[in-house]
């Protein structure tokens, strides 16, 4: 079922999400649901608090994408059709050296609004998958970004609070509109 991606304004985008304590029906249901909506918002990830939940859950899905990046999930690197889309519950995020890379992000709560970020280039993740077994990946490039851009969202924080200043500046006008629209939807 497709569910509704709330979008910059929403106050759930800035809520720092619950752990999950239940790997059951109701979490699969959401993954699958998730995942729906993301493919058809044409996404590579999404988090709880972009649906209006606030909990320590995210979807991840880079099939079909040029893989531009490296991992090792479990001390192995599987091909990536083995294990996305990948359902990543209560997240521990630790960077690995360094280095760090600026690229462009965007983001299915903030429609037509992109803009340079620089996060690290490698990561490591712990996590759970739905079914609550314990992982590890280690990546960069696109996935470690994209690992990094939704475990933001489960903490509360959003790509626009991690650009510069200038960044920000640039696309402002629009950030504030779409606040606007969002604003005034709610109070509707």
């Amino acid at each position: 079922m497709l569910l509704q991606i709330v979008q910059y304004g929403d106050k759930t985008l800035h809520q720092i999400g619950e752990p999950v304590t239940e790997f059951d029906g109701k979490l699969k249901k959401l993954f699958d649901d998730m995942v729906e909506t993301m493919f058809k918002a044409e996404g590579i990830g999404l988090a709880a608090q972009q649906v209006g939940l606030a909990m320590q859950f995210c979807v991840v899905d880079l099939t079909g994408i040029d893989p531009d990046f490296e991992y090792r999930l479990d001390g192995a690197a599987p091909p990536l059709e083995f294990f996305m889309p990948m359902g990543i519950c209560n997240p521990k995020l630790e960077y690995l050296g360094a280095e760090k890379e600026e690229a462009e992000e965007g983001c299915l709560s903030f429609p037509d609004v992109r803009g340079d970020v620089e996060r690290p280039e490698w990561i490591r993740c712990e996590y759970q998958d739905i079914q609550g077994n314990p992982h590890v990946i280690e990546c960069n490039g696109l996935l470690g970004r994209c690992i990094q851009h939704e475990v933001d969202h489960l903490n509360g924080v959003l790509f626009t609070d991690r650009m510069r200043k200038r960044t920000l500046k640039r696309i402002q006008m629009q950030i504030n509109q779409l606040k606007a629209k969002t604003l005034q939807r709610t109070k509707r």
